[in-house]
């Protein structure tokens, strides 16, 4: 039995969809545990989303405790929204398989590269400002518990799918030309 590229298909949509179910959660998590943290009760500071202590940040300054909050929860939200323009492109049945190359692909491709650049910046910036926190003798958790880690790696996956957009937009220009000459 051979495996057909529309089974493929399916089965990435299924497990897009539970990855981003899974974001969604998270980054709605950490929004709703921040808020309820800054604006009820503070003691949830203790048990910061997934069990997180940021306590000794919240007792340091709520500002800082926001600011970091903040920084966790931006890549979170662009990782929802990043998983939900690929259930999206696969629930739509944009791929024509005949016709591989077109300007649907290549904007999805383009949104993703940014949606990943947006997500290692803000990372970046998550890491640098925890560590300038820890700096400050303040108790923190590692950046990987926080979800932090990897801005490097979400960098250098934005620079290549912006390098694969731009291969999309030159196989575009050629197939348009071949489309012509016939």
């Amino acid at each position: 039995m051979t495996i057909t590229t529309n089974q493929i298909l399916k089965v990435l949509y299924v497990l897009s969809l539970i990855i981003f179910i899974g974001v969604c959660i998270d980054a709605g998590g950490s929004i709703f545990s921040a808020f309820y943290t800054l604006a009820i009760n503070s003691v949830n500071a203790r048990t910061y989303w997934v069990g997180n202590d940021l306590s000794g940040l919240y007792n340091y300054d709520p500002g800082h405790f926001f600011a970091e909050t903040l920084l966790i929860s931006i890549p979170a939200v662009l990782k929802a929204c990043m998983f939900y323009l690929i259930v999206k492109i696969l629930h739509d049945k944009k791929f024509n398989m005949s016709q591989p190359f077109n300007n649907e692909v290549r904007r999805f491709i383009i949104k993703i590269s940014c949606l990943a650049f947006g997500i290692g910046l803000f990372t970046g910036w998550g890491v640098n400002y925890t560590e300038w926190i820890i700096s400050q003798g303040v108790k923190m958790p590692d950046t990987q518990h926080l979800r932090l880690g990897g801005a490097d790696v979400w960098l250098f996956m934005s620079v290549i799918l912006f390098i694969i957009a731009h291969i999309f937009k030159r196989g575009i220009e050629i197939q348009s030309e071949n489309e012509l000459t016939v």
